[in-house]
């Protein structure tokens, strides 16, 4: 299929919603997606057996209670309970892979996406897109320190070779082939993101500018934002690896020079001071030696990880009608 081609059967349409201690925002999340997933039904944009897929990462408040209430009282909600929390990336996948639809559309529960981009990609997608991103294009809602370290983090991200959409994070549509070839990619260390562009297939961008979280906390701290950037680059580049030879090569060089400079000083009959130079300098080169370590390190972890071939989730319990299709 090319982008060219126009789709013309109505797709059914599972709407995948991580959740992680969502308590306080859950209701509004559940009424927004609802009345969007219910115009787009009425306007016959997709089938009547489409469905929202609530994914409880663990949570210890009483998200999943709330789950469980709206799939006994709304019949086109489905859920779906990890044994454990297991962390964003893990609980999307998780939710993409018991989708079961023509198309997905990925969401936070947090809503800060904007949801009126969904009738825009359903569009795209009937248009010959396999993959829409949802990208935004305003970010002045945000503080300066979380402008800067987002265009310094992608910035990064690209110069260490992760091919990834600038201000994309996981608002996304997937045609069923697009989602069966994510769901190939079997490694532990996941950085969904990065990964997707690598799927290929025809795909297309809508703009959006985010909104404020309406209820409880961001789930994605500095902290949990530095520790994404370290699993995307690990994951997808040996860019770092690279770095390393590259900084041992101007290491050896630069002593090597060093090594000369002292003989033709001692030909010259000038006596070499200076012991504080030289203990910054073999402090400098131990932690140069101490950070290679780390990242070789790094990715010797990631290889541990990936030979055990250990499940990514556990399902403690799926309810719904999982047979929508």
């Amino acid at each position: 299929m090319t982008r060219d081609d126009i789709r013309k059967e109505i797709p059914s349409l599972a709407i995948v919603v991580p959740c992680y201690n969502e308590s306080e925002a859950f209701s509004y999340c559940l009424s927004q997606l609802g009345q969007c997933l219910s115009d787009l039904i009425e306007e016959k944009k997709i089938q009547p057996n489409s469905s929202i897929l609530f994914v409880d990462d663990g949570s210890r408040d009483d998200t999943w209670d709330q789950i469980k209430a709206a799939v006994h009282e709304i019949s086109f909600v489905r859920g779906l309970k990890l044994s454990r929390n297991r962390g964003h990336q893990i609980a999307l996948m998780a939710g993409l892979s018991h989708a079961k639809t023509d198309i997905t559309v990925s969401i936070d529960a947090d809503l800060q996406d904007d949801i009126r981009c969904i009738p825009v990609m359903v569009e795209k997608y009937m248009q010959g897109n396999d993959i829409v991103y949802g990208v935004r294009n305003d970010r002045s809602s945000d503080s300066f320190f979380k402008r800067m370290t987002a265009n310094s983090f992608y910035w990064f991200m690209a110069k260490m070779g992760v091919q990834q959409v600038a201000n994309h994070a996981d608002f996304r549509l997937l045609s069923r082939r697009a989602l069966q070839g994510l769901l190939a990619y079997n490694e532990q260390n996941l950085y969904i993101r990065g990964i997707v562009p690598l799927v290929g297939y025809p795909s297309d961008k809508v703009f959006y500018s985010r909104s404020s979280r309406i209820a409880g906390e961001s789930k994605y701290p500095f902290r949990k934002m530095l520790a994404l950037a370290i699993e995307g680059i690990t994951s997808l580049t040996v860019a770092p690896l690279r770095l390393i030879s590259v900084l041992g090569f101007a290491a050896c060089f630069l002593s090597l020079l060093g090594s000369v400079y002292a003989v033709f000083r001692k030909f010259c009959g000038e006596a070499i001071e200076g012991w504080a130079s030289v203990e910054i300098s073999i402090f400098f080169l131990g932690g140069v030696q101490l950070l290679c370590l780390g990242v070789i390190g790094e990715y010797i972890g990631k290889i541990y990880m990936e030979v055990k071939r250990r499940p990514k989730f556990l399902i403690q319990e799926e309810i719904g009608n999982s047979d929508k299709s």
